[in-house]
């Protein structure tokens, strides 16, 4: 199939809803810096169908740092990290909330509570409850996503009942990649926990880690398995390769790449919030803003153990590629998802791209914000 083929049946099939064949999926990571521009059109043409112009912007707020007893490979929070990062125990709610006034402030309509570690436990429950009841004392309209882990049973109800609104559990890889990358859960804990959530009925959070050395055929189908679940946002971060972590060594990613992978992501998962997540500053660079054409929404400011790009350049790049804001109040997702409609490992790994240098300068370790005492980035 020509490309100009492949982009019109991909177009074609997203505004249907309609999810690509897996062949499809693979030819778009396959196509040539010569075509980037094409597909980034083409996809752009399926994110502006669901999503307009506009950006939903998230803020993250690190309730516990570091000292985690799992192993997952490419975490600086990892059991025997030796990243230098900051660690603190949990934070009190006013803490909390006061952190997250600060990106409310910066124009995010949801507030992402993370903390460490394998899954909560019920006294981590009730001091998430407390959280959230002081933020949402602070501003009602904000959406809280918590991302606690792997959930025991009745936690996810428990967090629905509090005032939570959205869970986040990512699956990260592909089933046949995750033992790589982690030894002390596997991938079917992770879907799991995805399903309880919404079993509880909060609003599913489920995205991947791209640049860990996976193939292409891991890409697609680890974005199919998030398919499956249906999860009402897909973050899609890209490796921040820690000094200090198993995976510091890993630099996989070019730009073109890193727009390639939002562009599959935004085929297989049309209607969904593709969330431009950790390592867009990093790995995109100065193509960001095109990006901003593949996905709705972005994190603004900080992440949980690393420095982002300024909240107020952020906010720069949004209007000056012709994008906006999406608004406190505006429903992100298309009424169909809302409820007013019912609803191999044969490669290798890939190689680090030829003549580039890995841009380590670009990673800062976060040493502002909740946690420490000096203002948070928003």
């Amino acid at each position: 199939m020509d490309l100009k083929t492949l982009l019109g049946t991909l177009v074609d099939k997203g505004l249907r809803r309609e999810p690509p064949t897996r062949a499809e999926a693979l030819a778009v990571l396959a196509t040539s810096d010569d075509d980037l521009l094409d597909v980034v059109a083409a996809a752009g043409t399926v994110r502006r169908h669901w999503f307009g112009r506009r950006v939903k912007l998230n803020y993250l707020v690190n309730l516990k740092s570091g000292l985690c007893p799992e192993d997952c490979g490419y975490c600086s929070q990892r059991l025997g990290s030796e990243a230098g990062i900051l660690k603190y125990t949990w934070l009190r709610p006013d803490q909390a909330a006061e952190a997250a006034r600060a990106g409310v402030a910066g124009g995010a309509k949801r507030v992402c509570l993370v903390a460490s570690g394998r899954g909560p436990t019920d006294r981590d429950v009730d001091r998430v409850s407390e959280t959230i009841a002081a933020i949402k004392e602070q501003n009602a309209e904000v959406e809280v996503c918590a991302c606690l882990g792997l959930l025991s049973e009745g936690q996810a109800e428990r967090l629905r009942a509090s005032g939570a609104d959205a869970y986040n559990h990512n699956l990260n890889t592909s089933e046949g990649m995750y033992g790589e990358i982690c030894t002390t859960h596997d991938f079917s804990d992770r879907v799991a926990t995805v399903r309880q959530a919404q079993g509880a009925g909060l609003s599913a959070c489920s995205g991947l880690i791209a640049g860990m050395g996976e193939s292409d055929q891991d890409l697609v189908d680890v974005v199919f398995e998030l398919r499956a679940l249906d999860p009402d946002s897909v973050p899609v971060n890209f490796l921040i390769p820690f000094e200090g972590t198993p995976l510091a060594k890993e630099w996989n990613l070019t730009p073109r790449r890193a727009l390639r992978i939002l562009a599959m992501v935004r085929f297989v998962c049309p209607d969904v919030e593709v969330r431009m997540a950790a390592g867009r500053e990093v790995h995109l660079r100065s193509l960001q803003p095109l990006a901003l054409h593949l996905a709705n929404s972005v994190f603004l400011g900080d992440y949980l153990t690393s420095e982002g790009q300024a909240g107020k350049a952020d906010l720069e790049m949004i209007a000056d590629a012709g994008f906006e804001v999406e608004e406190a109040g505006r429903t992100t997702l298309p009424a169909h998802r809302t409820g007013a409609e019912p609803p191999g490992r044969e490669e290798e790994r890939a190689p680090r791209p030829a003549g580039e240098a890995p841009r380590t300068d670009l990673v800062a370790v976060r040493r502002r914000g909740a946690g420490t005492d000096l203002a948070p980035n928003a």
